[in-house]
Order: C-alpha cells, then structure tokens, then sequence
C-alpha cells in the first residue's frame, strides 16, 4: 500500500480551482452592473449573493473589493453597500477629462509607438470588430477600454495609463448608453474611426492622431448627451 493513503479510499474529488468563485461573481455583478441591469443605487446584499451563487461569504466579499476598487460599488457610512449612482450633474467635467486623455494618449502612442505595441492594439480591434457584427455590447464595452488602454501603454507615459483607465473604467455605463442609442447596432462609420487612429499610429503622424483623437471623443460625448436629454424628459423613462 502507498505510504499516505489510507486503504480503500479514492482521491478527493477536486473542487472548482481557486478564485474562480471570485472571479465568477465579479464577472457576472460586473456584467450586470454595466448593461444597467443592476440600477444605480440598487443594494448589494451579501447573503442575498451567497445565496444566489451557492458560495461562502468570503469570495462574495472579494468579488465585491474588485467591483469597490472600479468604482462600481460603494460602501456608505452605515455600512450599506450600493450600486454607484452615476453623477449626471459632474458629467460635463467627466467628459472634459476623458476627450483631454483621448487626445494625450493617442498623440503620444503615435510618437513613441514601439514595433511590439501594434500587434496588441490590431489584435484589440479585430475582437472590438468581431464585438459589433455579433452585436455582443458587453464585449463591446470592455474591449473598447481595453484598446484605448493599450493605446495609453503604446505612448509610455504609465501615469497617464492609469488616468486613462480609471476614466474609462468610471463612464462603462455611460459607454453603455452610448451604444443604446444606437439600439446596440453602432454604424460601421464608428468602428472604422478606430481604424483610423491605428493608421496614424503606425505612421507616427501625431497631429493626425490628436485630430482623430478628438473626432472620435466628440461624436461620443454629442450622442451621449442627446441620449441623456431625450430619456430625461418627462416619462421618458432613463431613472439613473
């Protein structure tokens, strides 16, 4: 008989490996969150989770750190937990910051771009592409900021990356109305756009870049906005 085993007994079954608990929860709340599924304001019970994804407390509380550390959940004085509300009235500000990072980052990936930078930024647009023919508008979101992100990492400057991606990861749900807008079937003229800005990356034309930059932040910031105006009239429904 082997030296450890006890005699007429088989392998524990192996269980689920570690963190994907974790990593279920915070995908799937995550998920539900962005496509407003979750309502802002709306609260995050533990137990109720528990519960609901037959786990412990313990990786419900860890998915819920990831969530807290994005901005998409928090935490109130009496210990409450909430969806995050969106900030209607700060967006104007959101909006500045995001089109200055839009513009910073792109302009500088054209000018410091590395040969090994391209192949992550085309790879990133090919899934985005793939993202919206199949209409898939969670991929969408995050593969979005996922490209733009790469674009901030192309340009070197890591402060400026980690601006841009708490940026982006604070208007995931405002991405998500900008899709709405559109019924979630973005017309191709917006997909090329990032096409575009690869372009001018690979030929290190940095004006260009900033204008494509700029171009593309602004229709996005325009359709938002006139999303937001038409569902906040009366009974129009948007109750953010």
């Amino acid at each position: 008989m082997p030296r450890g085993k006890a005699a007429g007994k088989s392998p524990a079954p192996e269980g689920p490996p570690r963190g994907s608990g974790v990593t279920h929860v915070y995908e799937t709340l995550k998920n539900e969150i962005i496509q407003l599924k979750l309502a802002p304001g709306s609260t995050i019970d533990e137990s109720h989770l528990a519960g609901r994804f037959n786990l412990s407390r313990t990786p419900i509380r860890e998915a819920m750190v990831r969530l807290a550390s994005e901005g998409l959940i928090t935490t109130l004085p009496n210990r409450a937990t909430i969806v995050s509300q969106i900030d209607f009235l700060k967006l104007p500000h959101f909006f500045d910051a995001l089109t200055l990072m839009y513009r910073v980052t792109t302009r500088l990936a054209a000018a410091n771009r590395a040969e090994s930078d391209l192949p992550r930024i085309r790879e990133l647009q090919a899934r985005y592409d793939a993202a919206v023919e199949a209409r898939d508008v969670v991929a969408m979101i995050t593969v979005n900021r996922d490209f733009h992100v790469a674009i901030a990492r192309a340009g070197g400057n890591p402060y400026y990356c980690d601006l841009f991606a708490r940026l982006l990861d604070e208007g995931l749900r405002i991405l998500r109305l900008y899709y709405s807008s559109f019924n979630d079937v973005l017309p191709r003229q917006y997909v090329s756009e990032h096409d575009e800005m690869i372009a001018a990356i690979v030929a290190r034309d940095v004006e260009r870049a900033d204008r494509l930059a700029a171009a593309h932040a602004d229709q996005i910031v325009r359709q938002v906005r006139s999303y937001i105006a038409a569902d906040t009239r009366p009974n129009a429904g948007l109750a953010l």
